[in-house]
């Protein structure tokens, strides 16, 4: 059974993410930490709970969403997991980092890109890939049909969507995502997303007002 674990960091409060299984590996993804005080806080629990870290995955590039890429690389030697169409994104990171004042930003390589349907492996876990652009040009969600848990990062929220006012975004990508490749899941499906709190598609076809099912 995959266990989620919620770290919220950075003054954007964006969500980071750990999910394990009952083999002790684990996936972190949008490692979001900035400081040494948030770092610490996900290291110790990684220590604490005796979990071996597998891969990082980033949904997407923006600055909120990579802030620890660096630091969870050096740390816990792992590769660094980003679709192709968001290295521009993430190119431009250290300039996004000055201009929201994170100082001491790490840049850092992508390892393995990945594409929609791809396949992520933890322990005796899977997570499929889902292509959801519009928020970024090459924005990811991790999905786990079993369980019905979906990481999907800063396109869905609870009773709201991602924006789309950034270089390279696109509303009318963002709905066509939300609406052909969420939309499609199970009504039951968790959705956990990388601000505010846990949501379902089922609430959020109900009740989203900026894209209705």
């Amino acid at each position: 059974m995959i266990q989620v674990h919620t770290f919220t960091f950075n003054p954007f409060s964006e969500n980071t993410y750990i999910l394990s299984d009952e083999t002790k590996e684990c996936v972190i993804i949008d490692p979001g930490c900035h400081n040494y005080e948030e770092r610490k806080e996900l290291k110790d629990f990684i220590d604490n709970e005796q979990l071996k870290v597998v891969h990082l995955l980033n949904t997407h590039a923006h600055i909120d969403h990579v802030l620890g890429n660096e630091y969870v690389k050096r740390t816990f030697g792992v590769k660094l997991h980003l679709h192709k169409k968001d290295l521009p994104i993430l190119q431009n990171a250290a300039a996004r980092a000055e201009y929201y004042g994170f100082p001491n930003y790490e840049g850092s390589e992508v390892d393995v890109f990945i594409e929609e349907g791809d396949i992520i492996t933890f322990g005796n876990t899977e997570l499929e890939i889902l292509f959801v652009p519009g928020h970024a040009p090459g924005h990811v969600a991790f999905i786990n049909k079993e369980e019905n848990i979906c990481i999907s990062g800063d396109v869905l929220f609870k009773r709201s969507v991602g924006r789309t006012d950034f270089p390279l975004c696109s509303f009318p990508d963002l709905e066509n995502s939300i609406r052909t490749k969420l939309y499609t899941l199970d009504d039951e499906m968790v959705i956990f997303p990388g601000h505010g709190g846990i949501t379902t598609i089922g609430d959020e076809k109900k009740y989203n007002p900026y894209v209705k099912a």
